[in-house]
């Protein structure tokens, strides 16, 4: 008998499915509010009950979870950023909240979508707890060891990323011999990849952090064996990620891929 209820607020990629099936595991019952032509149609078999919305209807995902008798939800999965101007369909609610934002980055719109969410007896809560067992271990990852040059470039792309979350741009960098080769905007982490390692040519390192000031209740970065095979399209050569706060995803698969290519992946730790 589940005891525990969980509101499940779901977006793109595998993240809200894994969320789902491991809440599941736990006794947990798991409302899901789905996003029409981002969330993956599986996920109605792994939640008990499913609401599916357009991208902008904050109200009706209100409204849901308070006739489900939610009180708790986690948001697992983004939305492809490029929908919030070519598909974004608000209503009221969502365009109060709009109208009196100053700005609408990533952290903004999350923020200020947990306050109203918070405001009508909803808890927003991080998912991290659920998946503890995802979470990247620091240290090297894969049975290649970035070499001295790659970690130089580590090193430069570790400070480059946390400065652009700093200023709530993206999580991601791509670099060649600690040159900038692309910096994640709207189009997100997989594109990021491919226009960095296109113009690397070959051998290119991928960082990705977490923002400096994140709120790991909405945003927690996450990559998986799809990353591993966009680094593999371009040539790319290493992959850091910051331990503690980036969630792995079908670790074992990617970490097979990786070492059958050579990618080194290696888990970072911040003092600060």
């Amino acid at each position: 008998m589940m005891s525990e209820k969980i509101g499940l607020i779901a977006g793109k990629s595998k993240f809200p499915l894994i969320f789902a099936q491991s809440a599941r595991k736990q006794g947990i019952e798991v409302v899901a509010a789905a996003h029409r032509g981002e969330t993956d149609p599986d996920l109605e078999g792994l939640v008990s009950d499913l609401e599916w919305v357009s991208v902008g209807q904050l109200g009706r995902i209100i409204k849901y979870f308070q006739k489900a008798g939610v009180t708790r939800a986690v948001m697992a999965g983004g939305i492809t950023k490029g929908r919030l101007f070519t598909h974004l369909r608000p209503d009221l609610r969502a365009l109060k909240l709009l109208s009196r934002m100053k700005h609408v980055g990533d952290d903004g719109i999350l923020r200020g979508v947990a306050a109203e969410l918070e405001g009508e007896g909803i808890t927003i809560v991080s998912p991290a707890p659920y998946l503890t067992d995802l979470l990247a271990p620091a240290g090297v990852l894969s049975r290649r060891r970035p070499s001295a040059d790659q970690m130089r470039d580590i090193d430069f792309g570790a400070d480059l990323a946390r400065e652009i979350g700093r200023l709530d741009i993206g999580q991601c960098v791509v670099v060649r011999r600690q040159a900038v080769l692309a910096v994640e905007a709207i189009d997100g982490t997989d594109a990021t990849i491919r226009r960095g390692g296109l113009l690397a040519g070959e051998k290119a390192v991928v960082v990705k952090v977490s923002k400096p000031n994140q709120d790991l209740r909405f945003d927690v970065p996450a990559v998986g064996l799809g990353t591993i095979e966009i680094m593999q399209e371009v040539k790319a050569s290493a992959l850091a990620l910051e331990a503690g706060k980036t969630l792995i995803f079908e670790r074992t698969e990617m970490l097979h891929l990786a070492d059958r290519l050579k990618i080194a992946v290696i888990g970072l730790t911040f003092d600060s």
